[in-house]
């Protein structure tokens, strides 16, 4: 990769952009973490963010840095990458998020970074600026996290019933109430550790660009602390538009259930952040929230409202990358 010579102004603006965006994937995502511990009543909304939001900060401690090293390196030519790219990238990824937030629709922030990578990378150097592999693993897991979503929601709502055939519903409303603090951890340290990683990518891709570190080079610290830092102060400011859709329009859930779908997501995100693969949180606990609800019986799937997100997932990728691709060309223009 070639040495951009990038203003110190331009750096900092760029990298506080990126930060920018984590705070908006905390904020946009914080839904995917609570929606069900709060709309089984088992926390107050302001006790579930602080609670999302910590666990969102301690995957700084769980998680090696696989997911960043797949954004960073392994999704667009690391040669065409510049502060134009960059920017495209983050506005592009910036605006449908705001967009989608304000409409309530939970798409994926994620898709959104990778779409907002492609429009940009390709508005500047055409598709062979794309890599292959990198992208098909990505893409693959947009089918995949909620299907794996829904098996293990699936699967934990069938074990849990035969576990729990003989007991009362209060007693086991009782044990879930307890248990859902758990799994809403559990699948925020996974939402933490696989999301925050996504900016760290980001970062890392512009420092070397910008000659500051080498591809070599491990990535600095101060990065990786002020990412969990973002995206833990953006899940402690919440989306709370979102978090009726996930948590009440989808299915009605109980604690069982809300515990059953937790855990079977941080099992999914768990499995990818292993894998380095950036997925969609958003995919993930919609799938186990499905998951859970048709366990119980089909008819309880609101399938209309799910129908709709997937269409937002399927436009989540293509819009970023045309939106990103016209911050580009205004990139070019201001910076």
């Amino acid at each position: 990769m070639q040495t951009l010579h990038i203003s110190i102004y331009v750096l900092g603006f760029l990298i506080l952009l990126a930060l920018l965006f984590d705070f908006m994937n905390g904020f946009h995502d914080a839904a995917n973490a609570i929606a069900t511990v709060v709309s089984t009543g088992v926390l107050k909304p302001q006790n579930a963010v602080m609670l999302a939001a910590f666990f969102n900060f301690v995957a700084i401690f769980i998680f090696q840095l696989k997911v960043a090293g797949t954004v960073g390196k392994g999704t667009i030519d690391p040669m065409v990458v510049d502060h134009y790219v960059v920017f495209g990238a983050l506005v592009g990824a910036i605006a449908w998020n705001a967009l989608t937030w304000y409409y309530g629709i939970p798409s994926s922030s994620s898709h959104a970074l990778i779409g907002g990578l492609v429009g940009a990378a390709v508005a500047k150097a055409g598709t062979g600026s794309l890599i292959g592999s990198g992208l098909v693993k990505t893409i693959a897991f947009i089918v995949l996290s909620p299907l794996l979503g829904f098996l293990f929601g699936t699967i934990m709502m069938i074990l849990v019933s035969w576990l729990f055939v003989r007991s009362t519903p209060g007693k086991v409303d009782k044990w879930f109430r307890r248990l859902q603090l758990v799994s809403a951890s559990m699948y925020s340290l996974g939402h933490g550790g696989n999301d925050a990683q996504k900016t760290m990518g980001i970062i890392w891709m512009l420092l070397i660009a910008a000659g500051v570190t080498t591809a070599d080079e491990a990535l600095p610290m101060w990065v990786i602390a002020s990412c969990y830092v973002a995206i833990g102060l953006g899940t402690l400011f919440g989306g709370w538009r979102i978090v009726k859709t996930m948590g009440q329009k989808i299915t009605k859930l109980k604690p069982v259930g809300g515990f059953c779908a937790e855990t079977g997501g941080a099992m999914t995100l768990f499995l990818a952040t292993a894998l380095g693969v950036p997925v969609s949180t958003t995919h993930t606990i919609t799938g186990a929230i499905v998951g859970v609800g048709s366990a119980k019986k089909m008819s309880a799937v609101r399938w209309g409202v799910a129908g709709n997100i997937v269409w937002a997932w399927i436009f989540t990728i293509p819009a970023s990358a045309f939106m990103a691709a016209v911050a580009w060309w205004i990139g070019t223009l201001i910076l």
